[in-house]
């Protein structure tokens, strides 16, 4: 019974190919485009993603808040108002894993006639920890390097490969601002952070050796910010409370008092970001879902044509005993043929376009079964809804009056 539907409606829509065509026309667009943009919004989800997992995991960072100097306001920053001695009494917490004082800056690095501009980050062996980040080849610096000032460096895989190309950079030594430094550990990639910086284009040594022998700083023992990771993301609300507890008590901030340090939630900032991608990758879904609904409108227009085309056939399958309902599902399959057909067509051209707009364009994508799914359903709903009214036009007309029909 369902086999001869379909082979009757196989046959309807192929007596007419080139309008057959036109109508699905709608309908391949409009899954194509689905599957298009849901691939591009996946894709940057993912990306999103990769990026806050290589920022660390339940992470703070303790910024030096604004301050107020004679009078004048200074602004946030620009005063370092953290100490070695806070990084540690932040580490002492119960609910944080690791806690490392950073001192940033840049520096011109200098190996075998070769030099690269990169970024240089003074800090401990907690910035490891904290950033999640293992070695490719080498290892750390340690605590009796801090101690010591010992001039030991580890690199980015960027300043691997512009100063070292395929020599092993581990034992070399490379100049930063004039200072020697022994290569000691290469990390591993990590690739661009949330706001398109190379992660992987930097030197971290000692911050006692960066404050030194690099920076020349006269804030010894001063940190511009502390990178601190808590135990879980369940104690993260914990965590901050506390370090905002300590801070103040060791900074001698009275009641009332502004604080000269800022706690920033990465993770919470991460998310939201990554909430925004949703929502976007969502909104582009639903704009294109727009072209289905015009392409169901569509297959509705034409199936209304050919009840009114075939007003004689319906009579003479009624007069042979037709039933009302077998009219019904004859033109109701109809409808779903062409909607699954344009389906088909649609994911093919939505995969192909997914593929060319990351061949060629270089923005991620990433087609998952949950898109295919959904455009299949959400055709094959459209089919159904578009098609039944031309359907139950069909199965309601009158035998009599539609044999009359010319």
């Amino acid at each position: 019974m369902i086999a001869s539907l379909f082979e009757t409606a196989w046959h309807a829509l192929t007596t007419h190919r080139m309008r057959s065509f036109l109508t699905m026309l709608g309908m391949m667009i409009g899954v194509a485009a689905v599957i298009l943009m849901l691939a591009i919004g996946q894709g940057a989800q993912a990306m999103v993603r990769s990026a806050i997992e290589s920022m660390g995991s339940n992470l703070f960072i303790v910024m030096s808040g604004a301050t107020t100097t004679g009078g004048a306001r200074v602004a946030m920053g620009s005063a370092p108002t953290l100490t070695f001695a806070d990084a540690d009494a932040i580490r002492d917490l119960p609910d944080i894993v690791a806690a490392a004082p950073v001192s940033p800056g840049s520096a011109q690095l200098i190996y075998a006639g070769l030099n690269w501009s990169t970024s240089v980050f003074g800090s401990t062996p907690d910035y490891a920890i904290v950033r999640d980040w293992p070695m490719a080849s080498g290892g750390f610096f340690s605590e009796a390097d801090v101690r010591s000032g010992a001039r030991v460096a580890v690199i980015g895989q960027v300043v691997a490969r512009e100063l070292f190309g395929d020599e092993d950079p581990i034992g070399k030594i490379i100049r930063i601002r004039q200072a020697p430094f022994e290569v000691i550990g290469v990390l591993a990639a990590k690739g661009q952070s949330l706001d398109g910086r190379d992660q992987d284009d930097l030197v971290i040594v000692p911050i006692s050796s960066a404050q030194q022998k690099i920076f020349s700083s006269s804030l010894r023992n001063r940190a511009r910010f502390i990178m601190a990771q808590a135990t879980s993301e369940k104690t993260m609300d914990a965590a901050e409370s506390a370090i905002n507890e300590v801070l103040r008590n060791r900074h001698r901030i009275g009641v009332g008092q502004e604080d000269d340090f800022i706690v920033r939630n990465l993770t919470a900032i991460a998310e939201t970001a990554a909430s925004t991608t949703r929502v976007m990758s969502l909104l582009l879904g639903a704009i294109a879902a727009i072209s289905l609904v015009v392409g169901g409108i569509g297959i509705m227009n034409i199936m209304l044509v050919s009840v009114t085309e075939r007003t004689r056939e319906i009579g003479i399958r009624m007069a042979i005993g037709a039933r009302r309902r077998d009219v019904l599902w004859q033109f109701l399959i109809e409808a779903l043929t062409l909607s699954l057909i344009g389906c088909a067509i649609g994911l093919a051209l939505g995969i192909g376009g997914a593929w060319l707009v990351e061949r060629f364009a270089g923005l991620p994508v990433a087609v998952t079964p949950a898109s295919v799914l959904m455009a299949v359903g959400v055709s094959f709903l459209i089919g159904v809804f578009f098609g039944f009214y031309p359907a139950r036009r069909a199965a309601g007309l009158d035998p009599i009056e539609a044999l009359r029909a010319q």
